[in-house]
């Protein structure tokens, strides 16, 4: 469980799961020589991502920021076609710090796709209940609505499954969300209500880009997935906020990322510091 502490807030990265999904269709235009001299490919062309929740504790408050994937709500079929190895192991987790998801007080969502939302309810007796039972689910209005009614391009993202049983949790935002030192800002790109998170605490900052910066081999303004709905909204928000980021010596966080769980980059887009992941 590696650790990223501030002045006041400390960040833990959950064991939310584990997908393998196509190199190309994750690097979208980049030619396939270019992107796997940054990131280790298999023989089936794909790539092993992380699903892992991030616990940010402040102001008393415990923030999960994603869900994970859940457990039991891929099919055989679709953990073979995402490649599905390992499912949430949050619980287990959470234990060992003494917390349980009751405790969990905010579920901060970047955005609602399967690989971000599975983990938010869980079927018993034949119903889909809330997994995070206290929480305030935290999440741009655009994405919420874009959840309940999605379109013919993202309804194979966007399940029912995975919002019915919250809707009275859900608490919505426009442009931006805060509190305390950390605030979430609608950018689009990667999704239309895809949102980032920033998290300033005295003079430490991290940039937690989502999928618009999904790994540290992203980092090129204009490596943006095949999965973007906007890609020049992608761009635009990445050049921003790495810019905003290396200004401030920021941490760059992930969620997908199976190499590293934050990054800090110099001036000249070098890794200058990172915390790598643990096997």
């Amino acid at each position: 469980m590696e650790n990223l502490e501030l002045e006041t807030v400390k960040l833990r990265w959950m064991s939310g799961g584990e997908t393998h999904l196509d190199g190309g269709a994750m690097f979208g235009v980049v030619p396939k020589p270019l992107w796997t001299r940054k990131y280790a490919v298999n023989d089936k062309n794909q790539i092993k991502l992380r699903t892992d929740p991030i616990l940010i504790q402040a102001e008393g408050k415990n923030f999960l920021v994603e869900s994970g994937m859940g457990n039991g709500k891929l099919n055989e079929k679709q953990k073979r076609n995402y490649g599905v190895m390992e499912e949430s192991n949050l619980d287990a987790e959470l234990d060992l710090l003494g917390l349980t998801v009751a405790d969990i007080d905010y579920v901060l969502m970047t955005h609602m796709h399967f690989d971000h939302a599975c983990g938010l309810t869980k079927e018993v007796n034949g119903e889909l209940e809330s997994v995070f039972v206290n929480a305030k689910i935290i999440t741009s209005q655009i994405e919420w609505d874009e959840m309940r009614n999605p379109n013919i391009r993202s309804r194979s993202t966007y399940w029912k499954e995975n919002w019915l049983g919250i809707e009275q949790q859900v608490e919505t935002f426009e442009k931006e969300w805060s509190f305390g030192p950390l605030k979430m800002i609608h950018t689009g790109g990667h999704s239309d209500g895809h949102s980032i998170l920033i998290v300033e605490d005295g003079n430490a900052t991290v940039v937690h880009m989502a999928d618009i910066m999904p790994t540290h081999a992203h980092q090129n303004p204009l490596w943006v997935m095949a999965y973007d709905d906007y890609p020049m909204d992608s761009i635009y928000a990445k050049q921003k906020w790495l810019e905003f980021g290396i200004s401030r010596n920021a941490w760059f966080t992930f969620y997908h990322d199976s190499v590293y769980r934050a990054v800090q980059f110099n001036e000249d887009g070098k890794i200058r510091d990172s915390i790598s992941r643990e096997e």
